[in-house]
């Protein structure tokens, strides 16, 4: 029963569910989760920022308890739970969080490692410099207030803010049917893209991304791959996958994984957790253990592996299974005149300038007015000090008059002043009607005149409103502008990146034990003439650099391996390293399985220049004797884990490719000695699939030990080089020429005194040759020592072995002719210079130390000792 005198109003509870529910989420969109386009804050960080105006903690004012800031902001705007303002306030200061901090705290305010910060009794806290350029101006009129919770008093409803916060800082928010997540920028990038803006509207997403290249996180890392970014310039939507900054290094005998950087908002600690869980479960094999080695100079968190654990591998493994990458999906969606929009990057900027433009001149209204009420008092004072006689007459009204009403009215009839100007008198000091001070009144009143003119300029022409905005964020970016923190990889999505790197030409060293880096020629440029030069690339234990080329950064580097795959890398995906660093190994760089070995190095230029990759051919040699030739085209899709080059039977392997331009000559070599040489076109372009064609016959026991492709006839020779240490240069042209798959003619008697032939090379005289011994005693010769003989001579002695030794390589120490050029005084220490090492024999590769003093006479004395016999063996 209802009480008398009440009514009962029926009411459809979906209509009233359906209404409550709309205003509640409107009211979370509108007041609490969704940032302003125009200043890039929630109330709540606006709250907290205008809080702290309010009680002058400012950046050059001593830090006040949080507590004390908290409660005020608690009181006066922000009627909600006091965590929700400490916690928005502890974010504005934690450097991982926002890429330019608003709030400078002081005592625990956390951790990457999802810490929770003190409570507020105990930190304190002010505002950044930064702040100070977000509220300036706000005492000037130039935004609109409104009454707080219960109308005592006013709270800003946007800040004037000259720092384009909403792009710096970003925002994220989950609201009712609808959230934001914008990532961070960097403030010198954002601020020259919206001078662009300025000086062309009409200036396209595309234009405006060469000065906004892609979000800079505060964490760092990198940006893998530049699709994600595209979409979300263009559409205020896009996923960007971040990596984790990482480095290879050698602990003890064991490869590591050191991270430097991690993706933004990764918790680190359960980061390092779950990775250890996922080890334990066998789902993440090959690491032996993980520490944080991270300090006060910054992260460190090593993944140390294995010793049987390729680190590329586990690299990918982590990546997949890790936050060591990440995505971050940008949704651009921020208030617009109180409505949720979704903002691509141009708009984003086109309500900032509008916002800006707007302040400037709310701004220069308020100092014009101003202006004019002191011009005006002004004006009052030198109608009455003027002049003395005038002075005079002012000072008998004051006098004579009964109270100070009628001394103002007595002013106003005797000089015709407004009632301001006559207060203004009666409020002078004494003081100020001395002649000196008379002067300072007319010099003010003549500058306050010319900045009313200016400031009235200001107010008609546009285009200087608009190069005011610029100089003020010009200004900005030298005060608070820095190097972007995030990299980009350009090269993990479909992004062609051609036109962001320049085509620059580096040096690519590859050494013997497979160790590659890339240089900028101008690096080697530099070097003075004549000059006792400086140490060059420190290699692995002295191990020696092979390969020396120049090449431009948008050339490829293909990789022929053991068992028929072929890998590829761009020539600016190789890691840069100066003229001392010893490079990366380059089974890190590509996905190579473990058991395989690379065989062959392929430099080739662009793959996307279609008549280039046509008229050139790759060819392959195998140990049985199988020739393989194939049009570069086929090699012009780069694939991450490789493709198969040649179909490697059992018993057989790949030992080496080329290139060839079709017009090339072809040598196979053999350990029995023998040698053919055949016009390449012998051999017909087969398909990648195919398996090839018999490049020489062999007999038994017989395997192919190498191939040469011989382009000049004139200077290029032919060199052999047996076990025992015999070898000969030969010109190509007493090779005949016979048919593809013949048997050959000889090229070295093999007895048992030469032992087994084991490499062939083409060499010029400005070649060099590094022989390595099984005993592990490496010596460099030049080609130049070593005249130019008949075919049917058995050779000359290359290098005295002791009893038992044997060659186990060679290897030509390839360098192009732009690098030696230029580098005439450097003194390559780690091979060129040094005739002898002594070597350490290792399994894999052979470290190669210096040899000592006593090493080096000995083998002098032994070569002087032998000299006799080598004449004998030329005969």
């Amino acid at each position: 029963m209802h009480k008398e005198g009440e009514r009962l109003i029926p009411i459809n509870i979906v209509d009233e569910m359906r209404t409550s529910y709309i205003d509640y989420s409107m009211s979370v969109i509108v007041s609490r989760a969704l940032p302003d386009v125009r200043d890039g804050l929630k109330p709540v960080h606006r709250r907290v920022l205008y809080g702290m105006y309010g009680l002058n903690v400012f950046s050059n004012r001593k830090h006040l308890k949080s507590a004390r800031i908290v409660g005020d902001v608690l009181g006066k705007y922000h009627p909600h739970g006091d965590s929700s303002v400490y916690d928005a306030m502890v974010r504005m200061a934690q450097p991982w969080s926002l890429r330019y901090q608003m709030v400078d705290g002081q005592g625990n305010f956390g951790s990457m490692d999802g810490d929770p910060p003190a409570a507020m009794r105990y930190t304190e806290a002010r505002l950044k410099k930064i702040s100070d350029e977000i509220l300036a101006d706000l005492d000037k009129e130039t935004v609109d207030f409104q009454n707080n919770f219960d109308d005592s008093l006013t709270e800003p409803t946007v800040l004037p803010t000259r720092i384009p916060s909403l792009l710096v800082n970003g925002a994220s928010g989950i609201a009712v049917g609808m959230a934001t997540n914008m990532a961070p920028h960097n403030l010198s990038e954002s601020i020259d893209a919206i001078c662009a803006y300025i000086d062309d509207k009409e200036i396209t997403i595309d234009e405006l991304m060469k000065h906004i290249i892609a979000p800079d996180f505060p964490t760092g890392g990198i940006i893998y791959g530049y699709d994600g970014v595209r979409d979300a310039f263009h559409t205020g939507r896009g996923r960007i996958v971040l990596r984790a900054k990482i480095n290879f290094e050698e602990i003890g005998n064991r490869n590591a994984i050191i991270v430097t950087e991690i993706p933004y908002q990764v918790n680190k600690a359960e980061m390092i957790a779950r990775t250890a869980e996922l080890v334990k479960d066998d789902k993440l094999p090959g690491i032996y253990e993980i520490r944080d080695e991270s300090d006060r100079n910054g992260m460190r968190i090593v993944y140390e592996l294995k010793n049987d654990a390729i680190p590329n591998v586990v690299l990918n493994l982590l990546y997949k299974y890790t936050s060591l990458q990440t995505s971050f999906s940008v949704n651009n969606i921020a208030l617009v005149k109180g409505r949720p929009v979704q903002l691509n990057v141009k708009d984003m900027i086109l309500h900032f300038v509008d916002h800006r433009h707007e302040v400037i001149v709310r701004r220069t209204k308020y100092e014009l007015r101003k202006a004019q009420e002191r011009a005006h008092i002004l004006e009052g004072f030198m109608k009455v000090i003027g002049t003395q006689d005038s002075l005079d007459r002012a000072i008998a009204i004051i006098r004579h008059s009964a109270n100070p009403q009628a001394a103002k009215e007595g002013l106003i009839e005797e000089f015709e002043l407004s009632e301001i100007q006559a207060q203004a008198i009666l409020d002078l000091r004494l003081a100020r009607l001395t002649g000196m001070e008379l002067d300072k009144i007319r010099a003010e009143y003549d500058e306050i005149m010319a900045l009313i003119k200016d400031l009235e300029d200001i107010l008609t022409n546009e285009p200087r409103r608009y190069e005011i905005i610029k100089e003020e964020l010009q200004e900005i970016k030298e005060k608070y502008g820095d190097e972007r923190r995030s990299e980009i990889d350009y090269t993990g999505g479909e992004f062609s990146i051609e036109d962001m790197i320049p085509d620059e030409k580096v040096v690519l060293t590859i050494s013997h034990a497979g160790y590659i880096k890339r240089t900028l020629l101008s690096e080697y440029k530099v070097q003075s003439r004549g000059g006792v030069g400086n140490r060059a690339a420190t290699t692995r234990d002295e191990d020696f650099l092979e390969y020396i080329v120049t090449a431009t950064n948008h050339e490829y580097l293909l990789f022929f391996t053991e068992k028929g795959k072929c890998f590829w890398l761009r020539v600016f995906e190789v890691p840069e390293g100066s003229k001392t660093a010893k490079g990366r190994a380059v089974q890190n760089l590509i996905n190579i399985e473990q058991d395989d070995k690379i065989k062959a190095y392929i430099r080739t230029k662009d793959l996307k220049n279609q008549e280039y990759i046509n008229q050139m051919n790759v060819v392959m040699i195998t140990k049985n004797g199988t020739i393989k030739k194939t049009s570069l085209e086929a090699y012009s899709r780069p694939r991450t884990n490789g493709v198969n080059a040649i179909e490697i039977r059992d018993n057989d392997a790949l030992l080496g490719a080329r290139l060839t331009d079709g017009n090339s000559q072809i040598m196979i070599a053999t350990k029995n000695g023998k040698c053919i040489r055949f016009p390449e076109e012998k051999a017909r372009a087969v398909g990648r699939g195919s398996i090839g064609v018999r490049g020489i016959s062999l007999e038994d026991s017989d395997e192919v030990i190498g191939m040469i492709v011989v382009n000049d006839l004139e200077n290029d020779t032919v060199l052999v080089v047996s076990e025992r240490g015999y070898g000969k240069r030969t010109a190509v042209e007493d090779y005949r020429i016979t048919n593809r798959g013949g048997k050959g003619v000889i090229t070295l008697n093999i007895t048992e005194k030469t032992g087994n032939l084991i490499a062939i090379q083409s060499v010029t005289d400005e070649d060099g040759l590094m022989i390595i011994n099984k005993s592990g005693v490496a010596i460099r010769m030049n080609m130049n020592e070593m005249r130019v003989m008949g075919r049917n001579t058995q050779g000359v002695k290359v290098i005295n072995l002791k009893t038992k030794d044997e060659i186990a390589a060679i290897a030509k120490v390839e360098m192009d002719s732009e690098v030696v050029e230029e580098e005439d005084g450097e003194v390559a220490e780690n091979d060129s210079n040094n005739p002898e090492f002594k070597v350490k024999p290792q399994t894999g590769n052979n470290q190669i130390n210096i040899g000592d003093e006593e090493e080096l006479k000995k083998i002098e004395d032994e070569e002087a000792a032998n000299n006799a016999e080598e004449s004998e063996d030329n005969e």
